[in-house]
């Protein structure tokens, strides 16, 4: 793939802001081709990811609250915006790890002006976790796994985020004194 590199990072870019095809079906064959760039591959498609999170969150900042207004009513707009403020950190982290159309969350979390060290720290964790998870699996099993990957991928996804949210929660509490 000449332009694999190059393609594997705009297209992870531009999901994250705008692009409705999600880097991972040029993340996977580029792995199954180069196993042993699977983590090179992983990290670039990490990388352009969050960098195109910016490029989401700035169309947030500067057109989204103009069209929330013409279409959502102000007391609906200040209840997304308290839920956000409250769960904002776990809403873009699930939306990175899985299958949930990430750019809604960088595009609201700049429409919420929601502080933007945060999404990109949740942004790397989420995204790399996902990334890195898929080529790892591609690493330890190879061209076996593609099933896995094509047919249950998005169902694990939201198992171990069900289960992060549970761990979560049990924490919280048991175990957190504040």
């Amino acid at each position: 793939m000449p332009y694999g590199e190059f393609g594997l990072f705009s297209i992870a870019f531009m999901e994250s802001s705008f692009f409705p095809i999600p880097p991972d079906i040029i993340l996977i064959p580029l792995c199954l081709l180069n196993p042993e760039l699977a983590l090179w591959y992983a990290l670039v498609t990490t990388i352009g990811s969050v960098l195109g999170s910016l490029l989401g969150y700035q169309i947030g900042v500067r057109g989204g609250r103009p069209i929330l207004n013409k279409i959502v009513s102000k007391s609906t707009i200040d209840k997304v915006e308290e839920y956000f403020k409250k769960y904002g950190v776990l809403g873009i982290g699930a939306a990175a790890f899985s299958p949930i159309p990430y750019k809604i969350f960088t595009i609201t979390a700049g429409v919420m002006k929601f502080d933007i060290k945060k999404m990109l720290g949740v942004s790397v964790l989420g995204r790399g976790g996902r990334f890195f998870l898929e080529a790892f699996l591609i690493i330890l099993f190879g061209e076996a796994i593609m099933n896995f990957l094509i047919n249950y991928f998005e169902i694990f996804t939201f198992g171990l985020l069900i289960m992060f949210g549970l761990g979560y929660a049990i924490y919280r509490k048991f175990f957190n004194n504040s």
